[in-house]
């Protein structure tokens, strides 16, 4: 392969595009002389006589028509790209964010507002997964940045975390459990009722199973989804005890309610995480400081 600078061929484009190198050199903001010299330079490099030069006009040599139908089209996607890159800046860039419809719903979209409110041109691409899934696309650079909840086993040690919003998770159930109201239940109670959790492939999972190991309790779910918003529905009708995050229950419902329990569960929050080893946009730099400024 022959190491070429790409303005020789730049160049080339110029005075081949217009067959006149005192209008290229014009294009170019270069010396006449500059661009001759660019021209030889590119020719013996390539061992090629690339155009046919008299005292009335240029043209191209055969050599010099093979070569200006790849350039041509290289050239074009260079500018191309070069277009949209200015025209993403100046409206404010492109953002890519891998969430949960959860934490999608529930948490990000006020901040979602509030990027589009101020940079209202910029492209807001949202990927939701799981959690787990939302690190494998961080990792594999197909996302800028995730909120994921944490602690999470899946974020890997290149991953800078921030830690934006803390929670409990809890048990709510509907008016079919009614009598359990104003019960304190242990957790070896609550596995003589039918319990409903988020699936195998979410953190969520991971995490309530991880708890009732720890006192010895094997948790065999009745129901596992992939929806927060089914669980809780799927409470609400009575089959069974849901297992969901406090913040996305409805505000002033009537017709759930949590269930005490004897045991504490753990405290979690919501983290938001970019690869260290990958350059942030600018937009993602913006979105990021929201969650610097005040984190909860």
């Amino acid at each position: 392969m022959i190491d070429i600078n790409y303005e020789l061929y730049k160049v080339f484009y110029h005075v081949a595009s217009t067959l006149n190198f005192s209008e290229a050199s014009k294009q170019l903001f270069i010396s006449q002389s500059a661009v001759s010299q660019s021209i030889k330079t590119l020719e013996r490099k390539l061992d090629q006589t690339l155009f046919i030069r008299n005292t009335k006009r240029v043209r191209l040599t055969p050599e010099g028509e093979i070569l200006i139908r790849h350039i041509e089209p290289a050239m074009n996607l260079i500018q191309k790209g070069e277009a949209q890159l200015l025209d993403a800046t100046s409206a404010g860039g492109q953002i890519r964010i891998g969430a949960s419809d959860t934490i999608c719903r529930y948490f990000l979209v006020p901040y979602l507002e509030r990027f589009h409110r101020a940079f209202p041109g910029a492209h807001i691409k949202v990927v939701n997964q799981t959690s787990m899934k939302c690190t494998q696309l961080l990792q594999n650079g197909l996302v800028d940045l995730i909120v994921v909840n944490y602690p999470n086993s899946y974020l890997g040690t290149s991953s800078s975390t921030l830690r934006i919003k803390k929670f409990h998770d809890v048990f709510i159930a509907g008016e079919p459990f009614i009598d359990l109201k104003n019960e304190t239940l242990s957790f070896s109670q609550l596995l003589h009722y039918p319990i409903l959790m988020l699936d195998k492939n979410s953190t969520t999972n991971e995490f309530l199973h991880q708890v009732f190991q720890q006192h010895q309790l094997d948790l065999v779910p009745e129901i596992e989804l992939t929806s927060n918003d089914l669980l809780i529905d799927l409470a609400r009708i009575g089959l069974g005890i849901a297992f969901v995050p406090d913040y996305c229950i409805p505000d002033a419902t009537k017709d759930l309610f949590v269930l005490k329990t004897k045991e504490k569960l753990p405290q979690r929050e919501l983290a938001i995480a970019y690869n260290e080893h990958l350059p942030l946009s600018r937009a993602a730099m913006e979105f990021l400081s929201y969650f610097q400024e005040n984190p909860s």
